[in-house]
């Protein structure tokens, strides 16, 4: 009978481990934008995709439900533009998901994004939706990765396109259906998506991350740095600093994001099996007693 009744108490307690759903808290948060550089994204919608990537992890299943992050509207020369489209991709850590026998462009891929996406949601697919707020109405980046500043090794090295002005904008993201995640390291990547000839560039965020309300990685797990590719280089990727922007010292720049969303929660066909199995016990106990 101490036997049965250890098993009961160490279900009940599996039970109440696992986590309620509640309000959707941040999952990550590195919402900390900063003027070191801007990044261009964009979905090949626009005629030419472009790509930029951070990393975040989960510790256990997770159920993203909204996202936030900040960049910088640049018009064109076709007047004030607006967005029209958002696309979100999750990728996960080469060398899941990839080609590892093909020789690649760039002088790494260890580290980098893979080179598929794990799964991806669009507003034009109505997979999502946004709401966009201006927090600035000039905001100057020092240094920038414009369309065409994209170049495959041994180019990789241009120093950047340097200073670029637009208006900081900070783009929210509620998924129609969460993106349902196992406990890994993925990246992230926004894709946005301007009327009249505009360019979204994603803006920098504070590395090591500090600051109210973020979430530093979790002791052991690497913050891997922002990376980026367009068309042309594809399935490789460059990172930001290391490879774009160089130097003797080279910078490595983490992206201004957040995300939200609950612990997933099991199947109900595994409360069920929980709830029987516990029923099955107290009889047993109870008849032995």
């Amino acid at each position: 009978m101490r036997r049965l009744t250890l098993i009961v108490a160490a279900s009940i307690g599996m039970l109440l481990s696992i986590p309620a759903i509640g309000a959707s808290p941040d999952v990550y948060n590195n919402l900390t934008p900063n003027n070191s550089i801007a990044i261009a994204t964009r979905p090949d919608t626009a005629g030419f995709e472009i790509e930029a990537a951070d990393d975040f992890f989960l510790g256990a299943q997770t159920n993203i439900t909204g996202a936030s992050f900040t960049g910088l509207i640049v018009p064109g020369s076709a007047g004030a533009p607006s967005v029209s489209q958002v696309v979100v991709e999750i990728y996960r850590v080469f060398p899941n998901d990839s080609n590892t026998v093909r020789t690649p462009n760039v002088p790494t891929r260890a580290n980098s994004p893979s080179d598929v996406a794990f799964n991806s949601k669009d507003s034009g697919a109505v997979e999502l939706t946004f709401s966009t707020s201006v927090l600035a109405a000039t905001f100057t980046a020092l240094n920038s990765v414009q369309p065409g500043g994209i170049h495959p090794l041994p180019g990789q090295t241009t120093l950047g396109n340097g200073p670029l002005t637009g208006q900081e904008v900070q783009i929210n993201v509620s998924f129609a259906s969460a993106f349902n995640l196992p406990a890994d390291h993925y990246f992230f990547i926004p894709q946005v998506a301007l009327t009249n000839g505009g360019q979204f560039y994603w803006l920098s965020a504070s590395r090591p991350i500090s600051g109210p309300g973020t979430t530093p990685f979790p002791p052991g797990v690497t913050d891997l740095q922002a990376w980026t590719r367009d068309a042309a280089l594809d399935p490789d990727w460059l990172r930001v600093g290391t490879d774009i922007v160089g130097g003797a010292t080279p910078p490595t720049f983490n992206a201004a994001f957040s995300l939200s969303g609950v612990a997933a929660l099991p199947e109900p066909s595994t409360w069920l099996l929980l709830s029987l199995g516990l029923g099955g016990l107290g009889f047993v106990t109870r008849r032995r007693s």
